[in-house]
């Protein structure tokens, strides 16, 4: 297999390996070196802040109808290379085919949808004659672009995050600078030269790859208008100690509750629980993660759902039927490792799972680990679904809602009221009701509150954020008696 390669690209030139640092890209599920990074120096992330700096105003004026043109031809481009970019994505991660296909379509919808929305950047007209001494003014209200959006993006979907970010930051009208993850960059390179083919000008986004130190080089930079980051809560708290004076928006991770009460559908929930407690192994911020099941069909559904997670078939992600494949790395799967062994002498009980074989966790599903275990009070990010049971609704919402997280949340009952008074209840951003908490559609809001994130992407309302409301009155002449 020839190795591939992933490279900056500043000012309009992909910046080759000729004299900069180098690192291999491995496959986690096989091992195999599939290609290499070039690492961006201090300067190439200089060059790249200065270049997007002094695009703004001509990035800006590309009229509205082009930026939809650019972002819709791009969506047509990604549904042509579909399989190409989802092979690519199974390779460099380990996600399964089943699940980067899915993300594919996420991404061209994506597209599709940020095209559509820069043509909807509307603003109002507003009467000065609410107030006594504006009888004679009138405030024409619109969106400006905020000028460089600075996105920094993670490793789980490493091609549709980016295009939440990149779509809605050029329908908006501003320039770009990309800092993808460093495990999947190869990925972030082949969109960027599909853009380009799309017709996006080569200054509207820069791009670089490193790590912790590039990231902060650009948060710190007072050229950056606006800081997009997905990614970790620890990461998050340094990037607002760095950022100064900018907005910030922040998509973080959760321990997502899914609660089952006592009147729901066994067999479907338990159909739901292990595709979306266990798709891309459980790396999504909104995966089930704490399972909170009524007392009375706790023994059920903890042998119906054990059924439907050993029917998952664990393997090479790039086999069309893998269910699971392998977590980013090693060291994840490690960490997860312990976090199950950790729950196991605190109590819980593993139901099935649990095995570790190099990047690979099996999928894994506990019961009854104290709440103050890893795999209840902070992100797992892996494949591990636990059981917690519960009495009444109330106590469900209390455990539900005692979470330095607050991401999303799902509930399984058929009795209207009680959904209601869980959703309305919940501090989170998003309640699922009759589903799990990992659902999302992308025109959607999608966003928490707590230690979740601050802000909301969806093209639409990524465009809100990444835009300022800009105002300019009008004074008529005063009346003549």
């Amino acid at each position: 297999m020839s190795k591939q390669s992933a490279n900056p690209f500043v000012n309009g030139v992909w910046i080759t390996s000729d004299d900069r640092q180098t690192v291999d890209i491995t496959s986690p599920y096989s091992g195999e070196v599939i290609g290499y990074q070039v690492l961006a120096t201090t300067v190439d992330v200089e060059q790249a802040l200065q270049t997007v700096h002094e695009a703004k105003d001509e990035i800006a004026s590309i009229p509205t109808y082009e930026r939809a043109r650019i972002l819709k031809k791009a969506s047509s481009l990604l549904e042509l290379q579909k399989e190409r970019f989802a092979k690519l994505i199974s390779l460099e991660l380990g996600k399964p085919l089943k699940n980067t296909m899915d993300e594919v379509f996420r991404s061209i919808e994506t597209l599709e949808l940020s095209g559509e929305e820069a043509k909807r950047l509307v603003g109002e007209t507003i009467p000065g004659d609410a107030s006594e001494r504006g009888g004679q003014s009138y405030a024409s209200v619109f969106r400006v672009p905020v000028g460089v959006v600075a996105a920094i993006t993670p490793f789980n979907a490493p091609l549709n995050l980016v295009c939440h970010k990149i779509g809605p930051a050029f329908a908006a009208g501003n320039t770009t600078i990309l800092k993808p993850a460093p495990q999947t960059t190869l990925i972030a390179t082949e969109f960027l030269k599909l853009l380009h083919e799309a017709g996006l000008p080569e200054n509207a986004v820069n791009m670089v790859l490193g790590g912790v130190e590039v990231g902060q080089q650009i948060v710190k930079d007072g050229r950056v208008n606006i800081i997009s980051f997905t990614g970790g809560t620890v990461a998050s708290k340094n990037i607002c100690e760095l950022a100064g004076m900018k907005k910030v928006l922040l998509e973080l991770g959760g321990n997502a509750p899914t609660v089952v009460h006592e009147d729901a559908d066994v067999i479907e929930v338990a159909k739901q629980v292990a595709k979306t407690g266990f798709s891309n192994s459980g790396q999504s911020c909104i995966s089930v993660q704490r399972l909170y099941v009524h007392r009375s069909i706790v023994n059920t559904l903890t042998e119906t759902l054990k059924e439907e997670i050993l029917k998952l078939k664990v393997g090479d992600p790039l086999l069309p039927d893998t269910d699971v494949g392998t977590l980013v790395d090693v060291k994840a799967a490690n960490r997860i490792r312990e976090w199950i062994d950790e729950a196991v002498k605190a109590g819980a009980t593993i139901v099935c799972g649990g095995e570790q074989k190099g990047a690979s966790v099996s999928p894994t599903l506990l019961i009854n680990p104290p709440k103050t275990a890893n795999v209840v009070c902070q992100e797992v990010f892996g494949p591990v679904v636990s059981i917690l049971t519960y009495d009444t609704i109330d106590e469900a919402i209390a455990e539900a809602n005692d979470s330095d997280f607050g991401l999303q949340a799902g509930i399984f009952t058929n009795q209207m009221d009680t959904a209601y008074k869980f959703a309305n209840a919940l501090h989170t951003g998003g309640v699922i009701i009759n589903g799990t908490s990992n659902f999302r559609l992308d025109h959607w809001p999608y966003g928490g509150v707590k230690n979740s994130g601050i802000g909301r992407e969806g093209p639409h309302y990524a465009i809100q954020e990444m835009t300022e409301t800009k105002m300019i009155v009008f004074q008529l002449p005063s009346k003549q008696t």
